[in-house]
């Protein structure tokens, strides 16, 4: 057994500018499931949103991230993300080699449902790998951190108070380690791998929301999740993203009949909030029509995009004609594990910052470039928030033990779990698709809440990938509505008499899944 200061679970930016914030207070150990580069942070091609501009103004990235988030948002989240990145972006554009024009300004972009052009970037569209390139940088002489490589964890411990005090992982050849600390937070980022398409790294298969919940940390929000319009799409398969800048650029979704598929829909078009300009490439993918992103009007594209001009290549796809195939592909996790302003859960000493966590900032539907933000902010509040904290304090590190049924096998492979997802609870829903769905991850006996350290490696997994699963399609089948991301095919509108501000919230007592329904921004904060 190890002990240390804080555990950080996962590796991308959240957890990055946490580690990056404590490095001079307290000792940390950073447990990645994969390589320290291998997350969704390291893939962003976009960029960061933040109203640094002399004609922006942060109430108007305010607007824009309520609108984008069809009502659904904590409006006190919300605006405090946009102020503090406001300021944080003032001072980190000083120190991050991000893109400028000649003459030496920032050079800021323009993306879905913004209403001004305020997405800083690097490298044209390699935002997420400088970014974290810099963090990594800025922690790599620290005698104070410490990284632990290709180990999932797959348990939170606690003492019999219910406090975390720690995890347990395995290593890559089935070996388990402990490891102790008065604070651990979720950093996992989302869930995407669910899926059949995505843009997600593969190694983002919803693990920390299946780790909050078997601890008893209350999950919210599942419902929502947001499917990027533009992957890249060959031979039926996702094999990358196109980030939304390129639309930004000028460029413009076509069917294979030269139609523009965006014109009449939305004031914005191409630009409109990513749920509704997926929901219409869905419906052109289920009329049989294929689906193209035409960058003829994009001066320079290699130039400004030039890792998406490489992927192209790699993938034998001719810049000549100006034509990328495209199709929507599930993207980030709206919802997760509920927070509190500074980043605390409902379990003590238990913590969640970035994709993972539910903190109310992106509603129903994440506004474009908003994520990175809510990494780095959330991140260096949640620091703040572990620093002010009395270290003095007697812990009791005694984990308490577990009376469980051990998990002996589960029945569904990773494929099909990421099928039935795609075709039961994706773009679009309906009662009986998801009812069959929940049936169907319902049919064993099995419950999220088994022993798991005697099982492999990729038992584990699957088994958490079906606890996920659970989550959202239950969450899909109770919200009678279509809010955001969220698509009820029998439900085609808001019902804001029922459902505006209400959030479904699972959770679980003595061992059985519970669920609920609340405002629940109301965490209290605690130590």
């Amino acid at each position: 057994m190890k002990k240390t200061d804080i555990i950080i679970i996962g590796s991308g930016i959240a957890a990055l500018q946490l580690a990056n914030q404590l490095q001079e207070q307290l000792n940390v150990t950073i447990i990645t499931k994969k390589a320290i580069t291998n997350s969704n942070s390291y893939r962003a091609q976009g960029g960061i949103a933040a109203a640094i501009s002399t004609d922006d103004d942060a109430y108007d990235h305010y607007q824009d991230t309520i609108i984008a988030g069809d009502q659904h948002g904590n409006a006190t989240a919300i605006y405090d993300l946009v102020t503090e990145g406001k300021q944080f972006m003032h001072d980190w554009v000083k120190l991050v080699p991000f893109d400028t024009h000649a003459n030496g300004k920032i050079s800021l972009g323009l993306e879905g449902a913004h209403s001004k052009a305020r997405i800083a970037h690097c490298g044209g569209d390699q935002t997420g790998k400088y970014v974290i390139h810099f963090l990594l940088d800025s922690l790599r002489s620290s005698t104070r951190v410490h990284w632990i490589e290709n180990e999932m964890v797959i348990d939170l411990l606690q003492n019999k108070s219910g406090r975390c005090i720690g995890v347990t992982t395995k290593d890559k050849n089935e070996v388990s380690h402990m490891y102790m600390a008065n604070h651990v937070v979720l950093a996992t980022g989302g869930a995407g791998e669910l899926y059949t398409n995505t843009s997600n790294a593969s190694s983002v298969t919803g693990d920390g929301i299946a780790l909050a919940y078997r601890a008893g940390a209350k999950i919210c929000d599942m419902e929502f999740f947001q499917f990027h319009p533009t992957l890249l799409y060959i031979n039926g398969k996702s094999v990358g993203l196109i980030s939304e800048a390129v639309r930004g650029a000028g460029a413009r979704l076509i069917n294979d009949l030269g139609e523009k598929i965006m014109k009449e829909v939305h004031p914005q078009r191409d630009l409109a909030p990513r749920h509704i300009v997926a929901h219409q490439l869905f419906q052109q993918v289920n009329r049989g029509r294929k689906i193209y992103l035409d960058i003829r009007q994009v001066r320079d594209f290699p130039a400004k995009f030039p890792a998406i001009t490489k992927m192209l290549q790699q993938h034998g796809i001719s810049m000549k004609t100006g034509k990328i195939p495209v199709a929507p592909g599930a993207h980030f996790m709206i919802g997760g594990v509920l927070i509190n302003a500074w980043g605390a859960t409902s379990v003590k000493g238990l913590y969640a910052i970035g994709e993972v966590a539910a903190s109310g900032v992106h509603g129903a539907n994440r506004l474009a470039s908003n994520s990175l933000l809510e990494g780095l902010v959330y991140g260096k509040r949640l620091a703040s928030y572990i620093q002010q904290l009395d270290s003095s304090q007697t812990m009791d590190f005694t984990p308490k033990k577990q009376h469980r049924a051990q998990l002996t096998g589960i029945p569904f492979s990773k494929k099909q779990i990421q099928q039935s997802m795609m075709q039961a609870v994706g773009i679009i829903r309906d009662h009986d698709c998801l009812s069959k769905q929940l049936s169907w991850l319902n049919k064993h006996p099995n419950d999220p809440f088994r022993q798991i350290e005697q099982c492999s490696l990729s038992t584990i997994q699957n088994y958490f990938m079906w606890i996920v699963a659970r989550l959202i399609t239950e969450a899909a089948l109770l919200r009678t509505e279509t809010r955001g991301c969220h698509i009820r095919a029998d439900f085609p509108n808001k019902d804001n008499e029922h459902w505006l501000q209400k959030r479904i919230i699972h959770y679980q007592s003595n061992d059985r899944m519970e669920v609920t329904y609340d405002t629940p921004y109301t965490i209290k904060n605690h130590t």
